[in-house]
């Protein structure tokens, strides 16, 4: 494999003197320093141990799963653990009220009883290489930016395509340090992967959206599924024919529990972080992005909350919207309060501050960097007036109501029928293959809920947002009931085609224009405004003025861990047990325990309800070898390790390489952690295995799963 001399040249450089907690490395470039830190505390794996293309790894036990969290094998026949929260929407798929596994949880007792799902891949790293120079060939520092990122893009492109070549593999080139480098990551992608076990809601789900993001927290956050393969072991379509997969390599799970100080070690896929931003960005999240977020998040959660609470069926069909909708409408209400909690547009602009004055001392860099940060005030002075607006487009827009983001899929087949881009016989074969689509969507949809949704977010859309920069047909209806969209949206609900699975399959049967439908009409009008004010917004750019403050940062802070931020490639974190300290006179202890479930307890609550029949076990103390040292059932414990979102699902990992916990959560008090790291108060928030194995052995009696995992006692 090529060597990836940039990348090794960067760590050595600036890894001295950071804390070991902080950082979300690229697993295949640990050495020296990091090494080092790593087994001053406490690990005791080589380098190839962990990351290799020569050996199996640790690496080949992780993947990609979905579209945005990871899992990890835990058997030598594919079998898979991620976070219940990331396999709900599965669990969701095939519950009904008279099998409500979401309730009730699911459990295959044979193989035979594992259950497809549609549309879920898991992914397998298989090759990294540094493309850097070959991307930015014929790159020049004369050109504009847009003549750039189109040379670029051309490269990449072009790459990607070559060392695919006629492989069934997926190739991607993904930039790191603000475009300053550019990595190629090849994967392997399974498409055959089974659900085997889910635990009930009163486990998977306990503590809902009011312990979201805080600790203590005392969730069994797991779902089981097992990657199946060709009968030659290449990755397939799902067929009865598979067979479960032969695992390069699994984690071993460990019953020896934690303790303050014991080194733990994350390997995952964080999505995205922006810890080296400018002030300014960081000042939009706190005064734009943030509150409209949250403001249309609460306002279709009270909807959703309305609807499911008074009917099981539709609390089934909406239980994974709900979910979704609700984890970043808690992260963003969280986030907004600890940057400004934590400083961080104070700190950020005391380090442009020291930029400004390091720059002026010499007059090549002074040449070089000159003007970057007035580019960037215009910038985020240009996006100021149109983020708000370009938010409730997207949030109670064409992202609000479900029928109108349903109306979405609809765009380019309307598209052919107007310009008549097609024969109609074809036009109708098109039609009639969506009727999938048009079955899963009705399938899990709600009218009246969706009624209620959408009339509150297009009154709240008229509200807040400057009525210069509504779509225009939101304006004229606002304007002409005063702000009320009731009577708009029961017209357009009785007469649309889209919100009638009967009206809808038999449109498929002869399709016509839908510019009339006024679901449909409606959606696109709001997306053209938010095209003209996207594109509006877009007039200005900072890209290149991002790029060189990135290189400024790292030639002026020689001794700074320049670690890249996330971008849903691999990642290590390394750190250890700890409690946490917060704030004057608090200290949380460093593990929750089923005491702790029983204590939160509230009969008939969908967020503190329990199973029975865990309550009877804990009324018994029947923990089995799977009590601590004090014959407490751990639940949940948390580290210093460096995660987010992306990570849900990530093995928590101990000094021999043996799985101890499964990252879940981030803490309350370090929610900026995406923006600015906060080394005294960050904390992962992970799942005791020794819980996960009580849950599966004691109150399951999966012994089937049990015969298939190795337990290291």
């Amino acid at each position: 494999m090529k060597k990836i001399k940039l990348l090794c040249i960067i760590m050595m450089l600036f890894v001295f003197g950071a804390r070991a907690d902080e950082g979300m490395w690229l697993p295949y470039s640990i050495n020296g320093q990091n090494l080092a830190d790593m087994q001053r505390l406490g690990c005791k794996l080589t380098a190839e141990q962990i990351f290799s293309f020569n050996q199996p790894s640790l690496k080949d036990a992780i993947v990609q799963f979905g579209g945005g969290c990871t899992g990890e094998l835990i058997s030598p026949e594919g079998l898979l653990l991620t976070n219940h929260h990331c396999g709900l929407s599965y669990v969701q798929s095939h519950a009904s009220v008279e099998h409500d596994y979401l309730q009730d949880g699911f459990w295959a007792r044979s193989k035979d009883q594992e259950l497809p799902n549609e549309g879920l891949t898991v992914s397998f790293l298989t090759y990294i290489e540094d493309v850097t120079q070959a991307v930015l060939k014929g790159v020049t520092d004369n050109m504009t930016e847009e003549t750039r990122a189109k040379k670029i893009e051309e490269n990449r492109k072009a790459l990607e395509k070559e060392r695919k070549g006629d492989r069934a593999v997926e190739v991607e080139i993904v930039p790191f340090y603000h475009g300053n480098q550019y990595i190629l990551f090849v994967y392997d992608v399974y498409k055959d992967v089974r659900l085997v076990a889910c635990p009930p809601w009163g486990i998977g789900k306990f503590g809902a959206d009011t312990d979201n993001w805080t600790w203590p927290r005392h969730k069994g956050d797991f779902c089981i599924f097992r990657v199946y393969t060709a009968p030659d072991g290449s990755p397939a379509e799902y067929s009865k024919k598979n067979v479960p997969m032969k695992s390069k390599h699994y984690l071993p799970i460990s019953l020896k529990g934690v303790q303050p100080g014991d080194y733990t070690m994350i390997l995952g896929y964080p999505g995205s972080t922006d810890r080296y931003s400018y002030s300014g960005a960081v000042k939009n999240i706190i005064e734009l992005e943030g509150p409209a977020i949250v403001d249309c998040r609460t306002t279709k959660l009270e909807q959703y909350r309305k609807h499911m609470d008074a009917d099981p069926a539709v609390f089934i069909q909406y239980a994974s919207k709900q979910a979704s909708v609700s984890n970043y409408w808690k992260y963003y209400i969280g986030q907004v309060k600890q940057l400004q909690r934590n400083k961080v547009v104070e700190k950020r602009m005391e380090q442009e501050k020291e930029f400004r004055q390091w720059a002026a001392q010499d007059k090549d860099r002074n040449a070089k960097y000159k003007g970057i940060f007035d580019e960037m005030d215009r910038y985020w002075n240009h996006q100021n007036q149109y983020k708000k607006a370009l938010i409730y487009h997207r949030e109670a827009g064409w992202r609000g109501g479900e029928a109108v983001t349903f109306a979405l899929r609809f765009r380019a087949l309307n598209n052919a029928i107007e310009t008549k881009a097609a024969p109609m016989d074809n036009l109708k074969a098109y039609a009639k293959r969506m009727k999938g689509d048009i079955q899963d969507f009705f399938k899990d949809y709600d009218k009246a809920l969706d009624r209620d949704v959408t009339i509150a977010l297009l009154n709240l859309f008229y509200k807040d947002v400057d009525h210069n920069q509504l779509p225009t047909t939101i304006k004229k209806v606002g304007d002409k009931n005063h702000g009320d969209f009731t009577a708009f949206v029961d017209n357009a609900f009785a007469k649309s085609v889209l919100v009638d699975p009967d009206k809808l399959n038999a449109w498929l049967e002869n399709p016509k224009s839908l510019s009339k439908d006024p679901i449909y009409a409606l959606m696109y009008n709001i997306l053209e405004s938010y095209w003209d004010l996207d594109e509006k917004a877009d007039e200005v750019n900072c890209k290149r003025a991002d790029r060189l403050y990135m290189q400024g940062l790292m030639e002026m802070q020689k001794d700074r861990n320049f670690y890249p931020d996330a971008n849903f490639t691999m990642r290590l974190t390394y750190g250890s047990v700890q409690d946490c300290k917060p704030s004057d006179a608090i200290t949380y202890n460093y593990i929750t325990t089923l005491d702790g479930v029983m204590a939160k307890y509230k009969p008939g609550n969908w967020e503190f309800d329990v199973p029975k029949d865990l309550i009877k076990l804990w009324e018994n103390h029947d923990y089995g070898r799977y009590a601590n040292e004090n014959g407490d059932l751990v639940v949940n414990f948390i580290t210093t390790n460096d995660i987010t979102g992306g990570n849900s699902g990530s093995p928590v990992i101990d000094a021999e390489g043996n799985l101890i916990g499964l990252a879940f959560d981030g803490n309350w008090e370090a929610m900026s952690g995406d923006i600015a790291f906060e080394n005294e108060v960050q904390r992962t928030i992970c799942m005791d295995m020794r819980y996960l194995l009580f849950i599966i052995d004691k109150m399951a009696n999966a012994q089937n799963l049990m015969q298939e995992i190795r337990i290291v006692e």
